[in-house]
């Protein structure tokens, strides 16, 4: 097998239009289409980052909450790299976006935070 990278995330929302606008307005994620799905009464919007990774974000008729942050069994939570992780957490202050304080890494010596998603997904920020 010849994993090269991440393709793309898969997130579920609770609403479409709120989490639409957060992943092309606070996580600046560009559209590469948006489809209805009439018989799944459900939307599905792609999205490109920077660097090629692609975001899925599907809305369902009333999905089910998730169990728990973060310590549910399942993805714990998106992390994207940064390369000035003070500018981008101006930037999202700036958008009204609550972000924890940075910390730093006890491994790597690389500092990060993290904010929730409109649906309470916790999205990592990490410094490169």
């Amino acid at each position: 097998m010849d994993i090269i990278g991440i393709h793309h995330l898969a997130i579920i929302c609770s609403n479409y239009g709120r989490s639409k606008h957060f992943y092309t307005e606070v996580v600046p994620g560009s559209i590469i289409r948006e489809t209805y799905r009439t018989e799944r009464d459900s939307y599905k919007l792609d999205l490109a980052l920077p660097d090629g990774t692609q975001i899925e974000l599907f809305s369902f008729p009333n999905p089910p909450a998730r169990p728990s942050r973060p310590e549910a069994q399942g993805l714990r939570h998106i992390a994207f790299k940064v390369s000035d992780i003070d500018q981008a957490v101006a930037e999202l202050v700036k958008k009204g976006i609550v972000v924890e304080p940075v910390r730093l890494d006890e491994l790597t010596g690389k500092r990060f935070t993290f904010f929730p998603d409109p649906d309470q997904l916790p999205i990592e920020l990490y410094e490169k």
